[in-house]
């Protein structure tokens, strides 16, 4: 892996160990020499994780729609800042780029972020690992649905395995060294 998309929250969270974690997959990145692409802010958990993999030497490109980017929200010390139009091509952009996609803490955005990505694994538009890294249990509720959809079977088995989870950014990392996609959805 070279590049993976971190999708994750602005702000900062209600308690230290979500920027913490979010540092800590930083560094875990800059160690196995992946660059990171996420949404350009530098602010709460993404500015945390982008600041994390820059003090640490890695790379950080950032993909920000200009609607945003006129908030000055954006990173000013990124490796490269990419300005696209909407959030529907910040997305696509991230997609073209990069060989995975993680999932940190965040509210609706991150999770909208993270579905449609999913969902395009499923369908096939894409064989790249998509991972929750589960800092302190915050996705468990997500993944208590996940496996209720797929016990009510909405979810088939093989994808419901496609959504990879750890609480540990050298785990969920591992899990992405050897991951396999599942065949293609056909009805």
């Amino acid at each position: 892996m070279k590049k993976l998309a971190v999708f994750c929250g602005s702000s900062n969270g209600a308690s230290d160990v979500y920027l913490e974690g979010a540092k800590k997959l930083g560094k875990e990145l800059v160690k196995r020499d992946i660059a990171l692409v996420y949404g350009g802010a530098s602010v709460g958990i993404m500015g945390a994780v982008a600041n994390s993999v820059l003090e640490n030497g890695g790379q950080v490109i950032g993909i920000m729609p200009s609607f945003l980017e006129k908030r000055e929200l954006f990173h000013k010390n990124l490796t490269e800042l990419i300005i696209v139009d909407s959030m529907h091509e910040r997305k696509a952009k991230m997609a073209e780029l990069v060989d995975g996609f993680i999932a940190l803490p965040g509210g609706p955005g991150t999770l909208e972020e993270f579905f449609e990505i999913f969902t395009w694994a499923q369908l096939g538009l894409h064989q790249k690992p998509c991972g929750l890294l589960n800092i302190n249990h915050y996705y468990d509720p997500l993944i208590e649905l996940f496996n209720h959809m797929s016990k009510e079977q909405f979810l088939h088995e093989k994808y419901r395995s496609m959504a990879l989870v750890d609480t540990e950014p050298n785990g969920l990392l591992d899990q992405f060294n050897t991951y396999e996609s599942p065949t293609v959805k056909t009805y």
